[in-house]
């Protein structure tokens, strides 16, 4: 059975204690599986690095087809994975959609994943 989650807000970025600290909260583990689960994919890791990698950290759907070997449709579908997960915004612009970096979503995961106590990092167990 799939269970589908809300995508991370700019409130959610600060969202969980780093796994290392203690038990995660049920909600806390859902919200970074689903976020770990969208890079679960070396295409959609790829595509994340190529829009980091452009300037402003925001790229057209038009550039991200060749340099992954993918159709449109295709790259179209991982930006979603990425984009309901958190990772990324979209916005059309005309007949293109533009994605950009989520830093604090970044953030976040780096955070959780720190082997640092919470109040060293200074991130509330609470959600």
């Amino acid at each position: 059975m799939t269970t589908l989650l809300p995508a991370l807000t700019a409130d959610a970025s600060q969202c969980c204690a780093p796994v290392t600290a203690g038990v995660l909260e049920i909600d806390d583990a859902r919200r970074l599986a689903r976020v770990f689960k969208a890079l679960g994919d070396p295409t959609r890791v790829r595509l994340l690095s190529l829009i980091a990698a452009r300037s402003g950290a925001e790229a057209c759907v038009c550039d991200l087809t060749e340099p992954v070997g993918l159709s449109q449709p295709t790259v179209s579908h991982h930006m979603k994975q990425l984009v309901d997960a958190g990772l990324v915004t979209r916005e059309q612009r005309g007949k293109w959609a533009y994605y950009a970096i989520v830093p604090t979503a970044l953030a976040m995961l780096s955070r959780a994943l720190d082997p640092q106590s919470p109040e060293d990092t200074g991130i509330s167990s609470a959600c």
